[in-house]
């Protein structure tokens, strides 16, 4: 057992130090400058899509409105914008919130929380790209649209490969990594509370996601949409109550976490590496963006414009480590205990007791049970989306829902250390694959933002036609009528050409050169020419050519 823990740990190591952090970082970094800050800019906009939810006309996708309920049209029940981004809140808001931030501080010290603040607010950059993407080219089942990476991996990239790699990754690191440390969370919890024998909770945690399981999205989604805002409401109050209890500890704690960040602190020095690794790696655990993982659910939601969705994920991010993780963060470090003692949901127990009392204990217990549970079923559905995409065999889909039991079973009795291991290299390979698909396009996330600001502007309820994307328009099921919906060409759906891509590049920079001031000057354009090269001009209007020029990377 220690040399396969010994093996996971080199491992993880190895693609987080020197692969992962720079990847995804640079990533981030780069969307939040492609997108303009777009996760500053439309935070208004994501909180009103969020109360708001769309509702989606008649004429553009149903018979019956969309509103915060699930509608019927014949045979297809419309899952809300609302209702997809509580089933990836599902997801996101698990142990990751209470026992991977835990970690993150007992292994990187107080530094660490100030490195998953830092991936929330460049990460959701990520999200909101991902997720749109995943909206674009989302397909139409009998009862329920679908998609994910996989899918703008095959239709968008033409790489159908890649999108099988993406899948297996999919329901490995999901389906049975992931839900191998939330079984563990929780018998952990129960134990050191109730005394709860490991093998009895994970018999138990075993049986009864089959129960909500096998009623499929629609019954993931109804549980979710149920459950996970009255346990965030609980457990918030909880938090908020202690840092109001302990408000003037405030000051230092942010002082603490800022020092120690940046290695100021003496006992943070040379292990500095160790605190930002940390950090990002519990918060890329935790938030989910840039990974993959969101835009399975992203996909599902009924929504007049594909921007729609992307938003609300991007807030996803915000929700999840602004507003709960840091919660878990205030409560442990306010609290006073000794943050090496213990490690995990055993740490945040400590915490809460030192401050609630005898209470803290069970209470966490069942945060944690609401918390885990609920992030089992979302991480099941993701990793189902992506088994229906490898195979539309009934029984693959069943023996993957009993191979799902199986591995929340084996993660009650695996030790802490194994089934993080575990978690956090397949992690890490999923997150570079799903990376590198978004890169490659990114111009159409862009082209799609700046339609749904440029309607916005002009006073209307944004509304996506795939005609304005005529090269790919014949790709992108999920928004064609069932009655006009064309059947896919003969090349299976490779969409746009990676030759046509970079040479739209090489074209794109040439023009930019030729536009600006040296260029013209260069050329020996006269001084008028330069002047009214310099002044800002209105935006152009979308047509079928302009949209053609950017889909090869010309407009950007």
């Amino acid at each position: 057992m220690n040399t396969i823990q010994d093996l996971l740990t080199l491992w993880s190591d190895f693609l987080w130090t020197y692969i992962l952090i720079a990847i995804l970082t640079g990533c981030a970094l780069y969307f939040t400058w492609r997108t303009r800050f777009v996760q500053f800019r439309l935070m208004g906009e994501m909180i009103r899509l969020l109360l708001r939810p769309d509702k989606v006309k008649a004429t553009q996708i149903g018979r019956e409105e969309l509103g915060g309920e699930m509608k019927v049209d014949g045979k297809m029940k419309h899952v809300s914008s609302f209702q997809a981004f509580v089933v990836a809140l599902a997801s996101r808001i698990g142990t990751g919130n209470l026992a991977g931030v835990a970690t993150a501080i007992s292994l990187g010290g107080p530094g660490a929380v100030f490195w998953m603040w830092v991936l929330a607010l460049l990460g959701s950059a990520l999200a909101f790209v991902e997720s749109t993407l995943a909206q674009l080219y989302k397909r139409r089942g009998e009862t329920s649209f679908y998609g994910g990476p996989a899918y703008y991996m095959k239709y968008g990239l033409g790489k159908g490969w890649m999108g099988i790699v993406f899948a297996i990754l999919m329901i490995v690191t999901f389906g049975f990594a992931y839900n191998s440390v939330q079984s563990n969370t929780i018998c952990a919890a129960w134990e050191k509370a109730f005394g709860v024998d490991a093998a009895t909770m994970g018999l138990l945690l075993a049986g009864l996601p089959l129960v909500i399981i096998f009623g499929g999205i629609h019954r993931v989604a109804k549980f979710s949409s149920a459950v996970v805002p009255a346990m965030a409401v609980v457990y918030l109050a909880v938090a908020v109550g202690v840092v109001i209890w302990n408000i003037s500890l405030l000051p230092s704690v942010l002082m603490t976490i800022i020092k120690n960040a940046f290695g100021i602190d003496q006992a943070a020095g040379g292990v500095l590496g160790v605190t930002i690794m940390q950090g990002i790696k519990r918060g890329l655990f935790s938030n989910e963006a840039g990974e993959g993982s969101a835009p399975n659910a992203a996909a599902v939601a009924t929504v007049s414009h594909p921007v729609k969705q992307g938003l609300i994920q991007a807030l996803g991010v915000f929700t999840d480590t602004l507003v709960v993780c840091t919660c878990t963060a205030f409560i442990i470090l306010m609290s006073g205990v000794d943050i090496t003692a213990a490690n995990g949901i055993q740490l945040t127990q400590d915490a809460l007791t030192s401050e609630i009392g005898s209470l803290g204990n069970p209470f966490m217990a069942i945060m944690i049970w609401c918390f885990a549970f609920s992030s089992i079923i979302g991480n099941y559905y993701y990793g189902e989306a992506n088994i229906r995409y490898i195979s539309k065999s009934r029984w693959s889909l069943l023996a993957y829902r009993l191979a799902v039991g199986g591995m929340v079973m084996l993660g009650a009795m695996v030790t802490l250390d194994i089934a993080w291991g575990m978690a956090d290299i397949t992690m890490a390979l999923l997150t570079l694959c799903n990376l590198a698909a978004i890169l490659m396009l990114s111009h159409q996330a862009v082209f799609l933002l700046e339609d749904y600001r440029r309607q916005k502007k002009a006073g209307r309820d944004p509304v996506f036609d795939p005609n304005t994307m005529p090269v790919i328009a014949k790709q992108l099921e999920g928004w064609q009528s069932p009655e006009n919906h064309q059947a896919l060409p003969a090349d299976g759906g490779k969409g746009i050409s990676e030759a046509g891509f970079w040479r739209g590049k090489r074209r794109f920079s040439r023009t930019i050169w030729r536009g600006s001031i040296r260029g013209r000057m260069r050329r020996g354009r006269p001084a008028s020419s330069l002047l009214r090269a310099s002044m800002p001009r209105a935006a152009p209007r979308v047509t079928s050519a302009r949209w053609q020029a950017s889909s090869a990377g010309t407009i950007h």
